[in-house]
């Protein structure tokens, strides 16, 4: 070991020592010269050249195509392992197979036009080879024009649509494949998410490998979503034209296909412009890819496709849900499409709404009446049109038929009929006259009183008084019997205020015990049902006659019928009008004109209406004989317009001495006036003497 000094100089006899250890004293001896081996080297031998690596170096783009390359190479592993994950977390490609349509129902009136659509998925499968050859040939053109050349997955189209969208412009074609859209509408949810688009993919593919293009093509153009509700080609060609798409022309055919971009934004319903134009788009790709010729183009671009107001437009749902109703009785559960044949007739329907909806707007707010119903039907019950509410969309309470509201002086035929069955005659007189029942006193409208009158003249006038007699006289229990005879479903109350009417009922019942009036004394089953079939063509349900027999002898019908008729002509309905036609019926109106009504009919058609409001709040003075009379006044007009009028029974000339004598003895007490003598011989000597006077002259 070799002692080394420090800097200073060590004096004689100094004991401090510097104990650091030298270069030389360490292990392996001092550090050798970088660049030397082991071996200490000769100070003047000379260093090898160092050789560059990778011989000469590369230029820029050079390095910019091997990283290039690399990263290509590694963006297709990492593609595969992605499709590869994506597959694994699918269901077993031998399980998957297309999911089956939840089944349609398609609603048509009586000349075969559709109504309404019902089920998920509107309407039903169209073969391809029986849609006019434009109509695939559209979709293809603007949404996958290389749709029979790919395998399910167009790059080009994914680039195109890519670069249009950097770009800020519109593209004509979107990115995703006629298939990878089939794809996500039968087995994926609408979620953007990179996942969900990988899944597309990779079932893209199985559809492609699995089906032809033709079937693909088929499936794709009966499940898309075309707005409003509509899925498949048939549903939306019957929504917004009123038609079967083997029927399209080419301009609906474009403007069909021209949808699919953006259904809601587009739809022609509520943006017909912008459908249009977009239509126009449609048509130019088609030209472009040959597809159609100029002519064609031309003469398609001159005529656009304009969509058809639906019948009866949203009224037509409350029709649409009654349906779905009878059809759950009729034939139960079903899991094929069907297609459903009613009675609507959609022009009349198409004019219930209108008398209502627009009256309503006109008047409603002055009398703040809210709400409004109507029905319509053929004598022998087969509903022609129904309007369940003022505003579909607002409000799917169907008040034609589910709403309870006291008919008031609406339910009164059922008191005269009762009177009349129990031996009273039109001609009966009874007292207009203040009455007390245990302390409950029913006066009139007009709180006056006319004195004697006739039973003609009290029900024409709508007197209180006269109906509380007449069913005291009778009995309430005899009342409420013969109202569920004409066909009343509703729970009555057997008490005298039911004189007034004052237990509830719905609009269908009601029209429906006048018709019995209508039809001379037979019973009816009101309905709107005709068939049921499947969509290839299979019957299901098919509604046969069922006389249901005589429940009014015909001789009472002629009496309330001649009744009634003088309420439109002298009493509460005397603002009705039907030029024409021989038509009768009652107002009602009820305690704090809560409701308004007003039942008529002809031999033609029984229709009945509604006004009021769905909390119960009254009305500021709507009655019977204003809006309601109004509006059944426009509709009948329409109704009837070009039908031969008829008379109603027992009214026409010569029907009335070929009238059956009632059928069995009238039971219970043989009805009095007030001075004691026997109605019939007060009044000309019985029923046939009464009938012959109305018809040769008499009032």
């Amino acid at each position: 070991m070799a002692w080394r000094q420090t800097g200073r100089k060590r004096a004689p006899g100094d004991a401090s020592l510097d104990l650091r250890l030298s270069p030389e004293d360490r292990t392996g001896g001092p550090p050798k010269p970088r660049g030397t081996s082991r071996r200490r080297r000769n100070e003047d031998t000379p260093h090898p050249p160092r050789k560059r690596r990778g011989g000469k170096r590369r230029s820029g783009f050079g390095q910019l195509i091997y990283w290039g390359a690399v990263l290509s190479l590694w963006a297709v592993i990492a593609g595969i392992g992605a499709l590869i994950w994506i597959g694994i977390h699918l269901p077993p490609i031998q399980s998957l197979e297309i999911p089956k349509r939840p089944p349609s129902v398609l609603i048509l009136g009586v000349n075969g036009a559709t109504l309404a659509t019902r089920g998920d998925m509107g309407g039903a499968a169209v073969p391809l080879e029986e849609l006019p050859p434009y109509v695939p040939k559209a979709f293809i053109g603007i949404e996958d024009r290389r749709f029979y050349s790919h395998h399910g997955v167009d790059p080009w189209g994914i680039s195109r649509a890519f670069i249009a969208d950097v770009l800020r412009r519109g593209a004509s074609q979107g990115g995703s494949t006629i298939t990878q859209q089939l794809a996500k509408n039968l087995f994926l949810t609408q979620e953007r998410t990179v996942t969900r688009k990988m899944q597309e993919v990779v079932l893209a593919l199985w559809l492609e490998h699995k089906f032809t293009k033709a079937e693909i093509l088929e499936l794709y153009l009966n499940r898309v979503y075309f707005g409003s509700g509509a899925y498949g080609v048939e549903a939306a060609s019957q929504r917004y034209f009123g038609k079967s798409a083997r029927r399209l022309t080419l301009p609906e055919a474009a403007m069909l296909a021209g949808l699919v971009q953006s259904p809601s934004r587009l739809a022609p319903s509520h943006n017909p412009d912008g459908a249009e134009r977009r239509a126009a788009v449609v048509l130019a790709d088609m030209a472009q890819q040959k597809m159609i010729g100029d002519d064609a183009l031309k003469l398609a671009l001159a005529h656009p496709a304009r969509a058809v107001r639906p019948a009866g437009a949203g009224s037509v749902n409350y029709v649409a849900d009654w349906v779905m109703d009878a059809v759950d009785d009729l034939v139960g559960s079903f899991d094929q499409d069907i297609v459903v044949e009613t009675s609507i007739e959609p022009a009349l329907q198409s004019a219930a709404e209108q008398a209502l909806v627009d009256t309503l707007t006109q008047k409603g707010d002055k009398l703040n009446v809210g709400q409004g119903a109507l029905v319509a039907m053929t004598p022998d019950g087969v509903v022609r049109a129904l309007v369940g509410g003022r505003n579909y969309g607002e409000s799917q309470f169907n008040r034609a038929i589910d709403a309870k509201r006291q008919p008031g002086s609406a339910f009164k035929p059922f008191v005269y009929l009762t009177a009349l069955e129990h031996g009273l005659t039109p001609d009966t007189v009874r007292q207009d006259a203040p009455i007390n029942v245990k302390g409950w006193k029913p006066e009139n409208y007009e709180h006056d009183y006319m004195g004697p009158v006739t039973l003609t003249q009290a029900l024409a006038n709508s007197l209180n008084t006269v109906s509380v007699r007449l069913t005291l006289e009778v009995g309430p229990d005899a009342v409420v019997r013969t109202a569920y005879r004409l066909g009343i479903d509703s729970k009555l109350e057997p008490n005298a205020s039911i004189a007034l009417g004052t237990s509830e009922v719905s609009p269908l019942e009601l029209v429906s015990a006048y018709a019995t009036f209508a039809n001379g004394g037979l019973a009816i089953s009101p309905h709107v049902v005709e068939r049921v079939r499947t969509a290839d063509g299979k019957t299901l349900y098919d509604r046969s006659a069922q006389p249901l027999g005589r429940i009014v002898d015909a001789r009472y019908v002629a009496m309330m019928n001649a009744m009634m008729h003088e309420t439109l002509v002298s009493g509460t309905a005397r603002r009705a009008e039907l030029p024409g036609w021989q038509a009768a019926g009652k107002t009602g109106t009820t305690e704090d004109f809560r409701d308004a009504w007003f039942i008529g009919y002809t031999s033609h058609l029984v229709t009945g209406v509604w006004l009021g409001n769905d909390d119960n709040s009254p009305t500021r003075k709507a009655v019977g004989g204003g809006l309601p009379v109004e509006i059944w006044s426009r509709f009948m007009k329409t109704a009837h317009a070009g039908v031969a009028p008829t008379g109603l029974p027992g009214l026409a000339r010569g029907n009335w001495l070929n009238l059956a004598p009632p059928s069995a003895a009238v039971t219970g007490p043989v009805a009095t006036d007030r001075g004691g003598q026997q109605n019939n011989q007060q009044n000309g000597g019985g029923l046939d003497f009464w009938l012959l006077d109305k018809l040769f002259g008499r009032r």
